[in-house]
């Protein structure tokens, strides 16, 4: 199995189920650690937030269930999120995945699956993190088909180049380095103009616009910025 030395958080209420998933997550040379609810889950995370994977049952005791701990996961790890459930319809699947699901699992399902599904994950994420760490030394990002060049200063979309200002690369450099994240105004604000900049938040807004127009124009869809009402923006990965 790859990525013998990772470290997985399962989330799960049912204490023959944890049982069996750990028994199989270590028997493949996996190391797990089990928490009953999405309470415990994140306290757990504020003292070790290194977690290569997590395994959540969408059903959960508490006011948070499965669903809602994934969409909270997904603004604050990339950690890949395999979701079990015994509801098996579509629009389970596709509310899961829209939250930030990797994978989804319905029940019953056999240990090898379970394991399979998670080495793959695994593998993909691995490759993943070697990729960005590849771009990251070579000054190049990339989110959503566009590639940025922070060294030479250009943006493509495929083969097309987006002509940007110089404060709209600050913007859109921001948001690729923080893809799949929510990012605030004032985070915006701070990293193009410098906290010191008299200025305000709704100059971020009238950037993002210009950024979104000139996205389009270079034939890439203008949603992949998306606008998160009372916080901020999210680049979609």
């Amino acid at each position: 199995m790859a990525a013998s030395a990772s470290r997985i958080l399962v989330v799960e209420h049912s204490l023959s189920l944890v049982e069996r998933i750990l028994a199989a997550l270590e028997e493949r040379g996996l190391t797990a650690i089990a928490q009953p609810s999405a309470a415990t889950a994140l306290r757990a995370m504020q003292q070790e937030d290194d977690f290569a994977l997590f395994i959540i049952d969408t059903t959960l005791p508490g006011t948070v269930d499965g669903y809602e701990l994934c969409r909270c996961l997904r603004l604050v790890t990339q950690a890949p999120i395999l979701l079990i459930s015994d509801r098996n319809r579509e629009l389970d699947k596709i509310v899961g995945f829209e939250l930030g699901a990797n994978d989804y699992l319905a029940k019953p399902f056999s240990n090898q699956e379970l394991c399979a599904r998670v080495n793959s994950l695994l593998l993909l994420s691995a490759a993943s993190t070697q990729a960005e760490a590849k771009d990251e030394k070579s000054g190049t990002i990339t989110a959503s088909g566009i590639s940025l060049d922070e060294n030479a200063h250009t943006a493509f979309f495929g083969q097309q180049e987006i002509a940007l200002t110089p404060r709209e690369f600050e913007l859109l450099s921001f948001l690729m380095r923080n893809a799949g994240n929510v990012v605030s105004r004032e985070d915006l604000l701070a990293e193009a103009w410098g906290w010191d900049y008299l200025t305000t938040t709704k100059t971020v807004d009238t950037h993002i616009k210009r950024l979104r127009d000139k996205l389009r124009a270079s034939g890439a869809d203008p949603k992949i910025i998306e606008t998160v009402r009372g916080y901020g923006y999210r680049l979609h990965e």
